[in-house]
């Protein structure tokens, strides 16, 4: 784990990136997401025990993503004119 990363708990976590802890944990790639095991996130040893996010990893992935809806958006909105 590189120290100059921010790593949080799941709560610490989604108030930094501004959405919900359900929002952060359904991302997950073993819940269907795009956040990625080991890089955006580590899960707990067990069951209970807590899940910490890579905060600046998961905001670049957030902002990809962002990115891409707005670019199909633009796109879609060509087509629809043309």
């Amino acid at each position: 784990m590189n120290t100059s990363q921010q790593w949080l708990r799941t709560p610490e976590a989604a108030t930094a990136l501004g959405c919900s802890q359900n929002h952060l944990k359904r991302c997950r790639d073993s819940h269907g997401g795009f956040l990625v095991g080991g890089e955006d996130y580590i899960p707990g040893i067990s069951h209970t025990a807590a899940i910490v996010w890579n905060v600046e990893s998961v905001r670049a992935a957030f902002h990809y993503r962002g990115k891409l809806r707005q670019q199909g958006e633009g796109a879609l909105r060509q087509v629809v004119e043309v």
